[in-house]
């Protein structure tokens, strides 16, 4: 597992809205500050993680 910056795609199942974020492996868990989409979905998504 990679320490440094990972670039996230998230990808809403609902509405189809794309996010592109950086994020960062802390405790183990991948943080990025992503809490829900504009459609207000807080579970529904497609997640790729491309360490760099």
């Amino acid at each position: 597992m990679n320490r440094g910056r990972t670039k996230v795609r998230i990808y809403c199942k609902q509405c189809g809205e794309k996010f592109v974020l950086k994020g960062r492996w802390e405790k183990g868990k991948l943080e990025t500050g992503f809490r829900q989409c504009l459609c207000s979905n807080e579970d529904d998504f497609d997640i790729e993680v491309e360490d760099y």
